[in-house]
């Protein structure tokens, strides 16, 4: 049995592959420092905040008003939410291009595993048009565990129905993809739109 024939389900990470990253460190210091927000006062209180925000069990508003808005009186959530938005862009639209391929193929179930809060996967789904390519979505935000914890492997392998060694696994981050080849998940550690096709080549998925 090929490689290809034997593959069921392709998971995508989005950030650092698709789309730049949602709100992580360069994105933070590009928008609170055009607001005027103390930065390192910021990130004393960031990764406590975000703990609980990209797990899904607080909202972006809440996430907001402990780590910003308690400390800016002057700003509000509706000025500051469309400037954490807007810094989302794609990263590589050839990417995106071996996404669709991949998806009109009709020969794979596409599914992203990604580290993200509920607000901005909706968003930046939306946005880029990117949920029409998929067909589930396995996110932090709504799964209450975050790469590289196993649990979130776990679930998205038991969602798909099918066997982990049926399932690819695109990230660009190594310990994500060790996590994932932990559980018996073939991976990519993407590093550039032509190494993922070659490696999606050797596998014996046509992605052009």
């Amino acid at each position: 049995m090929s490689s290809s024939s034997y593959i069921k389900t392709i998971f995508w990470d989005i950030g650092g592959v698709l789309l730049t990253n949602g709100w992580d460190r360069n994105e933070r210091a590009e928008v609170l420092t055009r607001l005027g927000v103390d930065l390192a006062d910021y990130e004393l209180r960031h990764e406590e905040a975000n703990y609980l925000w990209e797990r899904g069990l607080s909202t972006a508003e809440q996430f907001f008003q402990i780590t910003v808005l308690n400390q800016n009186l002057n700003l509000t959530f509706e000025e500051l939410w469309p400037q954490v938005c807007a810094e989302s862009r794609i990263l590589y639209p050839e990417c995106v291009d071996i996404l669709g391929v991949l998806a009109t193929s009709g020969r794979y179930m596409l599914a992203t595993l990604n580290n993200e809060s509920r607000e901005l996967n909706e968003h930046r789904l939306n946005a880029f048009r990117l949920r029409p390519f998929f067909d589930y979505f396995i996110c932090s935000g709504y799964v209450h565990e975050m790469k590289p914890h196993p649990g979130i492997y776990r679930a998205a392998v038991e969602i798909s129905g099918h066997l982990p060694e049926s399932a690819l696994f695109i990230d660009d981050k190594a310990e994500n993809c060790d996590a994932a080849a932990a559980l018996g998940m073939q991976t990519i550690c993407f590093e550039s739109p032509g190494q993922l096709r070659d490696e999606l080549a050797q596998l014996g998925l046509r992605a052009a």
